[in-house]
């Protein structure tokens, strides 16, 4: 029998800190009188509220046994049932959502996704914004720190292969896991920081470099502004190119920098074949759009490189009119958004560790053919990689390309386009947040969709942050027996 109580205090206390931070926007919609800061409190009282309740009821529970099925729980707990507190503000106030588009667009912060059904963000409450960007930076936080302690426990998709990395620490977790979290805040604080900086540098006002920054460090693409990055051209898309690379790369990585490994990033050969793939993609799309368009080479490679950055990293912001770029892009962009960011980061998608496993496997299969009685081991950063880390990252990538056929076709059956649907779900699998297609083309969001095809899509994008095959374990009825 699971014991319940642990999860939900943690749970509860993560209420509280939703509540408090709450204040935050209601205190900036006070200060401008924009009658939107008494709905911000009250949710932030609701929040608080039900959060204490259940910490002082679950008291002392925190020091029991944290097992691997508890860690299944509680990050399901974590990204399903905290968006309920997000979605609160939206719905008490501005912009007035019912409970499925509210819970949408929580979810979609919370999972760093970026896709939104608020049309004409733009005159939305300053607070309103400011809370959706705090949105998308705590889930890429909890991503990240999820990504670093609790996957590799979890063997969940083969990132059991990360255990080696001085990071496994289950059995005594709380204490190690307090130590990297104090190294992660801090890294993560920091870019965010040298984001905004760079951002308020370039000429964005207050509000739009802090969301921004926010959104960006998380990989998670909301924007207050309708138009996003289009606002901004020019030194904008360069910064915003910059940040979005340098936010989907392994933070594992960037703590070992911090405790005095220098090279641990570059010496990492996930970290290499992102940097080479990006390139070998955007400079790709530039060469095809200066050659099939009057279009000059700088602006072609500037909004190339933003657009291109921001699908492979899963951030969802985006310049231009990228849907009218036509098949050629799109194709590729929808193979970009397949592969995605580097594992250990708030990216989604299949990352670029599980490729080149799948890849690193195909080719010696393809080896074993030519010569049947060679022994050829799969092999990742010089070691071969076990059966069981490989058997989890081919179920995991089966399971994505598998995935995005059925729920596609489910979207279509739930009165969506071919194409929405089908781009709909690459969005919210791969938690990227781009939104092509007809139903999504007259607003820019995916408002005008069923309110089937939201919740389908609340469930994928939920899938996807929660890689997959943890959500599937919960409904195996010898998960709960144990």
């Amino acid at each position: 029998m699971i014991d319940l109580a642990p999860v939900a205090h943690i749970l509860g206390r993560l209420l509280l800190l939703l509540g408090g931070l709450m204040l935050v926007p209601a205190g900036l919609d006070w200060a401008l009188q924009n009658g939107n800061a008494e709905a911000m409190l009250q949710s932030a009282l609701i929040t608080s509220g039900v959060g204490g309740l259940v910490v002082l009821s679950t008291q002392g529970s925190l020091g029991r046994a944290f097992d691997i099925r508890t860690a299944f729980l509680l990050t399901f707990g974590i990204w399903v049932l905290t968006p309920l507190a997000g979605a609160l503000p939206m719905m008490l106030g501005a912009p007035g959502l019912g409970f499925t588009d509210a819970y949408f667009e929580a979810v979609s912060g919370i999972t760093t996704t970026g896709s939104t059904v608020i049309v004409g963000l733009a005159d939305q409450p300053a607070g309103m914004n400011l809370w959706r960007g705090m949105l998308n930076w705590l889930g890429g936080l909890g991503i990240a720190f999820i990504a670093m302690i609790f996957l590799p426990v979890m063997r969940v998709g083969g990132m059991q292969f990360f255990r080696t990395e001085g990071f496994d620490t289950f059995g005594k977790i709380l204490p190690r896991a307090s130590d990297i979290a104090l190294s992660l805040v801090g890294v993560y604080a920091g870019l965010t920081v040298a984001c905004l900086l760079v951002y308020k540098a370039i000429g964005m006002s207050a509000l739009d470099a802090v969301v921004h920054a926010f959104a960006t460090i998380a990989t998670g693409g909301f924007s207050p502004q309708d138009s996003s990055f289009s606002v901004y051209p020019g030194a904008g898309e360069y910064a915003g190119a910059f940040f979005m690379a340098i936010a989907a790369l392994p933070y594992i990585r960037y703590v070992q920098m911090v405790t005095g490994r220098k090279d641990a990033l570059w010496r990492d050969p996930q970290v290499r074949s992102y940097l080479v793939w990006m390139a070998v993609f955007v400079l790709v799309v530039t060469g095809w759009r200066v050659l099939s368009s009057d279009m000059a080479l700088e602006p072609a490679f500037r909004e190339t490189l933003f657009n291109m950055v921001s699908i492979m990293t899963g951030t969802g912001f985006f310049s231009g009119s990228f849907a009218a770029w036509g098949g050629f892009a799109l194709v590729l962009a929808f193979v970009v958004g397949v592969i995605g960011g580097c594992s250990g980061s708030s990216s989604g998608a299949l990352t670029v560790f599980r490729v080149q496993v799948a890849m690193g496997a195909v080719r010696a299969q393809v080896r074993k053919i030519a010569l049947p009685h060679r022994v050829e081991p799969v092999r990742y950063a010089g070691r071969a990689i076990d059966f069981e880390t490989l058997n989890g990252v081919t179920m995991f990538v089966t399971s994505y390309i598998l995935l995005i056929g059925v729920l596609s076709v489910a979207m279509t059956l739930a009165g969506v386009d071919l194409q929405s649907s089908l781009f709909g779900i690459w969005s919210s699998l791969g938690n990227i947040g781009y939104g092509i297609g007809p139903m999504v083309a007259p607003t820019g969001t995916y408002i005008d969709f069923p309110v089937l095809a939201k919740w389908v899509m609340i469930v994928t994008m939920l899938l996807g942050r929660l890689s997959l095959l943890a959500i599937f374990v919960l409904v195996l009825p010898r998960f709960w027996r144990g």
